[in-house]
């Protein structure tokens, strides 16, 4: 239950989204229940047009790789275990033809660092460069653990071509050779084509640095497979592995491997779950379960409530008095229209600002708390005002508002919306005749909604904290209850805190203390999870506007986040149609103590100057250059894929002046960001999401302020390429 302007309503979580919490947990349960109800329209005789993965979570045989890709958007998660080997991976289908994974692995018998069970952290990628046709296979080139240890490092090219319908054999049959390198031309070496020897690898001064001068270098080693679909269900599959494992069974003894050859069989027990029993390297048995879907598949459909078709207003010649003007002349005009018209945007989950109108124009600025997708906003907008406003009222000019900024002015005629509603191309042709401006900072002489401020709304629910890869534990949650409140007094003025109660949790267990040689402005996170079981998550003013038509401008005070506090400061320029957005950001900030409301000692002035980038298709680019919260200067890179109903997918990086010596364990900072709509699950429309970012592992270096109400997605959100990018939505 939550509180609005101190009446109680439902959707605690409408004010705020729901920030990372069980990722996993919110998948699965998603993923699953799905694929279990669509057990009954399986057709036995049909082949599954999307590839099988490998033990390291690829696309492959059972443990060497194929040269096919993911449905574009595909994400996976494959776990697998044979001698002692536990794989879990991430892959992500980033286009058509690259694919990346992340991957932890847990090795028993490894004997190092005194760890009963070692585990180790690897990242790859695989690009296809070229589909297979008629005459010519699939042809895939990768690179394997290129950002980590090292102990899986390998390269390879590999070729797989499908062949059905052969004679009365049910299925299909899929043949693949290759090439491997590193790791995979470590047994039955042929020569190395491209030089050698390999240089060696050394873990402690490169682990999680790309290996450059090892890639495509050393003996290659071919390898080899087939796999039988036999029908959606069932499949067989049987490689050459050109891995000796010689780390493995040489070095150690974590398995005894016999054999170069692997069998398998796999089950397909739903859509996106697939089971799989082996026979690896004369010696071990495997399983292997691999869990497949898509962003662009929900599990279910999201439902909008219908809307009213438009009504077209009378011919003028027919009726002219309906086009009459006196209307406007009334000097309650305004006041009269916006009442009218403030219930119907209500009806369609939208909330009116102001409106200002004219004989032939008006101006509507809303909130679309409801819609993920801005077009469907819009385009609902539009029907209330043709629904409402006069005859003689032709143009619109829709403004989305986010949190006091005008986004864009998005302009139609009205004649237009009568036209063209069951044209066969509707939104294109909506689209062809649609204006997009600036909006400007204010709307004089406009009847404001009185009701919107001041406002107090307040959530209250579970929570859960996750911890990654720590040696000892490699997942450690803290979990409990928090509370947050938003007070709004006027437009752009914001208040705001979040208070957590810790009910259970490990993350203050353990015992991996800092030994940074930086300013621990990270790495003593443990120290703030064992401080207590209630923290002030963060507490701040906030004021945000827009100086002028393209310009916005942000400055927040107080406690910013769990581990600082101080005052920061944005500005950023974005046109309403430029792909291009360039902001900076300034901060001073102190450390908070562990415990309480106070200060530690240090404090450091950091910011960044950002650049960002709408590629199109839903690729986003961002590059921040400053200096960081341990005082190191350099840059961060992120690219981000965002599908059209609000999944958000991307990878980040930074280098900074600190040498991976300094930096520690990992060389570098890194990660993967993962924002997930909670509509997706529901089938409801709304605009809360789960959010989570996966790092290797956090150290000091490249560490960036967590500061709320940062500006550029709250624009973006608004501007011409994001409403464009689901315009054919508007007619909803």
């Amino acid at each position: 239950m939550s509180q609005v302007n101190g009446k109680a309503t439902t959707g605690a979580w409408r004010s705020a989204p729901v920030r990372g919490t069980c990722l996993a947990l919110s998948i699965s349960a998603g993923m699953l229940a799905q694929p279990v109800l669509a057990d009954d329209t399986y057709d036995i005789f049909a082949v599954p047009d999307r590839p099988t993965l490998n033990f390291y979570g690829s696309p492959g045989l059972i443990d060497m790789p194929t040269g096919e890709v993911l449905p574009d958007g595909q994400i996976t998660v494959g776990v697998s275990n044979f001698g002692g080997i536990t794989r879990t991976t991430l892959t992500f289908q980033a286009t058509p033809r690259l694919s990346a994974s992340f991957r932890y692995v847990g090795i028993q018998d490894w004997n190092t660092d005194g760890f009963e069970t070692y585990r180790d952290r690897s990242f790859d990628l695989r690009y296809q460069v070229r589909k297979e046709g008629r005459i010519w296979p699939a042809i895939t080139v990768g690179l394997q653990d290129f950002a980590g240890t090292g102990i899986y490092a390998g390269e390879y090219v590999v070729a797989t071509k499908t062949f059905d319908n052969i004679g009365s054999i049910p299925g299909a049959f899929k043949v693949t050779a290759g090439l491997g390198w590193g790791r995979l031309g470590s047994s039955g070496a042929i020569g190395a084509p491209f030089g050698g020897p390999r240089p060696a690898f050394d873990a402690q001064s490169r682990g999680g640095s790309p290996s450059f001068d090892q890639w495509f270098r050393g003996d290659a080693a071919p390898f080899a497979g087939v796999e039988w679909q036999i029908n959606d269900r069932w499949g067989l599959k049987a490689e050459y592995s050109s891995d000796a494992y010689e780390a493995e069974t040489v070095t150690r003894s974590v398995f005894t491997r016999k054999s170069r050859f692997n069998f398998g069989a796999e089950y397909q027990y739903s859509d996106r779950l697939r089971f799989g029993a082996y026979y690896l390297y004369g010696s071990e048995f495997g399983f292997n379960a691999q869990l497949q879907f898509n962003p662009k598949q929900p599990p279910t459909p999201t439902r909008v409530l219908p809307t009213a078709p438009i009504e077209p207003r009378p011919s003028r010649a027919a009726q002219p008095q309906a086009y009459d003007t006196a209307w406007s002349q009334n000097q309650n005009a305004a006041q009269t229209m916006r009442d009218r018209l403030k219930p119907v945007l209500e009806d369609y989950g939208l909330t009116l600002v102001s409106l200002k109108v004219s004989a032939s124009s008006a101006e509507l600025r809303m909130r679309n708390g409801t819609y993920r997708a801005m077009s469907v906003a819009i385009g609902r907008a539009a029907r209330a005002m043709a629904q409402v406003l006069p005859a003689s009222v032709e143009t619109f000019r829709i403004v989305p508002m986010q949190e006091g900024l005008a986004q864009s002015a998005v302009i139609m005629r009205r004649s237009d919306l009568e036209a063209l509603e069951f044209d066969p191309q509707a939104a294109d042709a909506l689209l062809a005749v649609t204006g997009f401006g600036a909006a400007s900072p204010d709307l004089p002489g406009a009847a404001v909604n009185a009701d919107l401020y001041p406002d107090f709304s307040w959530s209250f629910g579970p929570y859960a904290d996750p911890s990654y890869f720590d040696p000892d534990n490699p997942v450690r949650v803290d979990a409990g209850l928090r509370a947050d409140f938003k007070y709004r007094p006027a437009p752009g003025w914001e208040i705001g805190g979040l208070v957590k109660h810790r009910l259970f949790g490990n993350v203050g267990d353990s015992t991996r203390l800092s030994n940074s040689q930086l300013a621990r402005v990270r790495t003593d996170g443990i120290l703030y999870a064992r401080a207590g079981d209630t923290s002030l998550e963060n507490l701040y003013v906030l004021r945000q506007w827009k100086p002028g038509n393209d310009v916005y401008a942000r400055v927040t005070a107080g406690y910013l986040e769990r581990m600082f506090g101080g005052i920061s400061a944005e500005v950023l320029w974005k046109p309403v149609a430029s792909r291009l957005a360039l902001g900076v950001e300034a901060n001073y900030v102190k450390q908070r103590d562990y415990g309480g409301l106070g200060f530690q000692s240090y404090g450091v002035a950091t910011g960044h100057a950002s650049a960002y980038y709408d590629f199109g298709g839903g690729y986003l680019g961002q590059v921040d250059v400053g200096r960081y919260l341990a005082g190191d200067v350099g840059g961060t890179v992120t690219v981000t894929r965002e599908f059209s109903n609000g999944w958000r997918i991307g990878g980040f990086f930074t280098l900074t002046n600190v040498s991976s010596t300094e930096f520690g364990e990992g060389s570098f900072d890194k990660g993967i960001n993962l924002t997930i709509p909670v509509s997706w699950f529901l089938g409801t429309p709304g605009t809360r999401t789960v959010s989570t970012t996966i790092r290797p592992i956090q150290r000091d270096g490249g560490a960036r302020l967590n500061v709320p109400g940062r500006l550029y997605e709250q624009v973006r959100s608004g501007h011409r390429d994001a409403i464009e990018s689901e315009w054919s939505r508007v007619w909803e």
